[in-house]
């Protein structure tokens, strides 16, 4: 079958990766793909917002399945437009995608199906955030509403800190996401992800992982989009997993269900967990980034397989088969993010980089051209490899790391430092 893959990250190029195992996939095509991409696979050079763009690419290539990877297209409706055209599509609704493009929306489905979730208020002003968070006290949570590419959360540990977030937000600094702002109750515990897929009915855990979001050592420093991960989360016990099943994500897709916007796609629970009882921080409609290298390199060929499944209505009668070995995600980023960063700088050392399903260096901002890589983005590398444990499996990353000769760009040097000193 020809299938198109929308996006051009490191979570697409992991994608592409995982898709190309398969025999199933005759012909690939990422759009817009990046420098990497375009090792593997056809790339268009068309915006995944546009459907009557992905439309038009979808009747040239005839083109028999479509996998949407970030957000913006899914909050776009995209998909519902590739399904009035009778295309098969892997991604929720417009509707359905709510989920992630309002934080409030979410709150309002945690309320509705009794979810365990973070105490939280709406506000449309300033002045009453503020003297809502007077009250509250500090440390707590300012979050933008709407899509900020993860980084409209402020983890406010002092009172002046959340102010200004506020400020802030509806000053315009993440655009039309903070005209909504929403403030929760801090939350302590221990942070992680649980991807399931959901076919409208059905739901099936596929993966845990741990993400790294802040930029600097020790987890400290602004948010990013994410500097590594590792996967399986030691947080995600089997009791634990099942309570989130059952407490959490079973009752937010029947909710949604219930409510006439089915959800079919991949569904990331970012959770906070305290004393084996976990709460819901956010739902995201996507796989997360880099959290999706990890778990692509563990699927391999049958993540196809799985959505395919999804897509058809089939996840019922689906099963995942797991190695029993870890994956870990090292990002390296251009010097000066999430800040200001520069472009355009070389990358030498990727031509002889391995690419097996242990080890394998994923593109997230990279451009291709005359033999030469360049940076094209602030999150530039996703390298990646899998072990026997997880200190095989950081080991081997950070392997990767060492074979890039690349110095404008940074990583940090303890991902997973968490579970690997526990």
């Amino acid at each position: 079958m020809n299938i198109l893959i929308l996006g051009g990250g490191g979570r697409e190029h992991a994608l592409a990766w995982a898709v190309l195992q398969n025999p199933k996939c005759d012909k690939l095509i990422v759009a817009p793909g990046n420098g990497g991409i375009s090792r593997i696979a056809q790339c268009a050079a068309i915006e995944p917002t546009d459907a009557g763009a992905v439309l038009d690419l979808c009747a040239e290539e005839s083109v028999d399945f479509v996998i949407i990877g970030p957000e913006a297209p899914l909050a776009a409706g995209v998909a519902d437009r590739l399904r009035d055209a009778g295309l098969l599509t892997f991604g929720p609704s417009q509707a359905a995608a709510q989920l992630e493009a309002s934080k409030g929306f979410t709150k309002d489905i945690c309320d509705a199906c009794d979810a365990p979730t973070a105490a939280y208020a709406r506000f449309t002003a300033a002045g009453p955030a503020k003297d809502y968070i007077r009250a509250q006290r500090a440390p707590i949570v300012v979050k933008a509403d709407g899509l900020a590419a993860g980084k409209g959360v402020i983890v406010a540990m002092d009172e002046a800190t959340a102010l200004a977030a506020v400020d802030d937000m509806f000053a315009g600094a993440f655009g039309g996401a903070g005209a909504e702002v929403v403030i929760e109750e801090y939350l302590e515990g221990e942070e992680a992800s649980f991807f399931v897929l959901c076919d409208g009915e059905n739901v099936l855990p596929i993966g845990t992982a741990q993400d790294h979001k802040r930029v600097g050592e020790g987890d400290t420093g602004p948010n990013t989009g994410g500097m590594g991960a590792y996967s399986p989360a030691p947080a995600m016990t089997e009791d634990v997993t099942r309570k989130a099943l059952e407490s959490i994500v079973k009752p937010t897709v029947a909710e949604m269900a219930r409510r006439g916007t089915p959800f079919t796609g991949v569904l990331f629970a970012g959770l906070m967990i305290e004393n084996g009882q976990p709460k819901l921080i956010e739902y995201n409609v996507r796989f997360g980034d880099p959290e999706c290298q990890c778990l692509m390199l563990r699927l391999g060929a049958q993540a196809l397989d799985l959505m395919l499944a999804t897509a058809e209505g089939r996840l019922g009668e689906s099963r995942v088969t797991w190695a029993e070995d870890h994956a870990m995600t090292v990002v390296m980023a251009a010097r000066g993010y999430p800040g200001a960063y520069e472009k355009g700088s070389e990358i030498k050392g990727l031509q002889d980089m391995p690419e097996t399903s242990f080890e394998i260096c994923f593109h997230a901002g990279t451009t291709r051209e005359a033999g030469r890589d360049t940076a094209s983005g602030g999150r530039v590398l996703a390298l990646t490899a899998r072990g026997d444990t997880l200190q095989d499996a950081r080991d081997r990353a950070y392997g990767l790391v060492a074979r890039v000769d690349w110095p404008e760009g940074f990583c940090r040097s303890d991902i997973g430092w968490r579970a690997l000193s526990g």
